[in-house]
């Protein structure tokens, strides 16, 4: 696997709230059933993913080939990941977006999440969370394929939820955000999973160091005081 890694010079004005930034654009989003992107069902218990492609004039990418197309839609898997400051277990819950938990375990399998940086933690009133999932730390990078915002417009962004940011375009790559205290967001971002207790000890103590302020007024928050660093990430469960 290749990464191009580049400066993150002049992002900071382009960023929107828990969006994964850059280029908008992309070459293939999808639309489906709900806003999920997920075929028929292909057999029991599983369903057909449409993977989009990333924007070619994005230079924060990785190159990481998607998914098989066919992928389990039952059931729940467990992600561990080890970081500089604890471990958190993170339960992907397959019924509900079988695409988006897919993608993260495939990027698991690559060790796309090893040794890469949690480049943003919000604290505003009504907006808690630490936003990991880049290799480029930039705000701005994702792999070259993307994943169908899997949303119903029921979502809720409770303390313990972990979620995909997007680029507002219906499509999702791997950054995502571990909520850390009840959020008040729009129902637009998938909602792939829920973080365990101990995983919530640990972002209890990244959003008691805070953050730079970095990106304050707008879109908020910025990067970590004590920088967190996301070890690696392995599919246990």
């Amino acid at each position: 696997m290749s990464r191009r890694l580049h400066a993150a010079a002049g992002l900071a004005g382009a960023l929107l709230a828990l969006t994964a930034c850059g280029d908008s654009s992309a070459e293939g989003g999808q639309d489906g059933a709900n806003g999920s992107g997920a075929g028929g069902t292909a057999a029991s218990g599983t369903v057909t993913c449409e993977w989009g492609e990333g924007s070619s004039a994005n230079p924060y990418l990785t190159e990481v080939a998607p998914p098989e197309d066919v992928v389990p839609a039952a059931g729940t898997t467990d992600l561990l990941m080890t970081t500089n400051l604890g471990e958190l277990t993170v339960t992907l819950d397959r019924a509900a977006t079988p695409c988006a938990a897919a993608s993260l375990v495939h990027l698991t399998e690559q060790d796309y999440f090893d040794d890469t940086p949690c480049h943003r933690e919000v604290d505003s009133q009504g907006l808690q969370v630490l936003q990991c999932g880049d290799p480029t730390g930039t705000g701005a990078g994702g792999p070259t394929y993307t994943s169908p915002t899997e949303v119903t417009g029921e979502e809720t962004y409770p303390r313990g939820t972990v979620a995909m940011a997007n680029s507002g375009q219906g499509f999702d790559g791997s950054q995502f955000f571990l909520v850390w205290g009840d959020s008040r967001l729009p129902p637009s971002y998938t909602v792939v999973g829920t973080v365990d207790e101990a995983g919530l000890e640990v972002l209890d103590q990244v959003a008691a160091n805070g953050n730079d302020g970095s990106l304050d007024p707008s879109p908020g928050g910025g990067a970590p005081n004590v920088p967190v660093t996301i070890e690696s990430v392995t599919v246990a469960g």
